[in-house]
């Protein structure tokens, strides 16, 4: 068994796609009209056929909750891993990314925070 799909609530579809392709790197991989939305997934370019990120619209009522929620307290709603934590973060920093934490040693694993301008704190992760 392995992971497949993990999926993030968002805000707004348009601006997701624009932020986790064009500032984060990320790839499409399926863009699919499911009604007045869309099942919209996006990929690592370095493993396209890895696990997809459902970018999945917040519009039911308890998915806002939960979303707003998580955001509140700051609890990141996923985390994604890079190599050089330090060298991300400068590089979406000059991108307009906006941290809510720095990069931060934790002893056995760094971590660094960012808003994803839809709703979520996302975590990066270097072990």
């Amino acid at each position: 068994m392995r992971i497949i799909l993990s999926g993030v609530f968002v805000s707004d579809q348009e601006e997701a796609e624009k932020f986790y392709t064009e500032t984060l790197g990320f790839v499409k991989k399926h863009d699919v009209p499911a009604g007045e939305y869309r099942w919209l997934t996006v990929v690592s370019p370095d493993d396209p056929d890895g696990t997809e990120l459902l970018l999945e619209p917040n519009e039911n009522p308890v998915a806002k909750a939960y979303q707003k929620g998580l955001h509140d307290q700051g609890i990141p709603a996923n985390s994604f891993g890079v190599a050089d934590i330090q060298a991300e973060y400068e590089k979406l920093k000059s991108l307009g990314v906006t941290f809510t934490m720095e990069p931060t040693d934790l002893g056995t694993v760094s971590i660094a925070v960012f808003d994803d301008t839809c709703g979520n704190l996302i975590q990066i992760m270097q072990t």
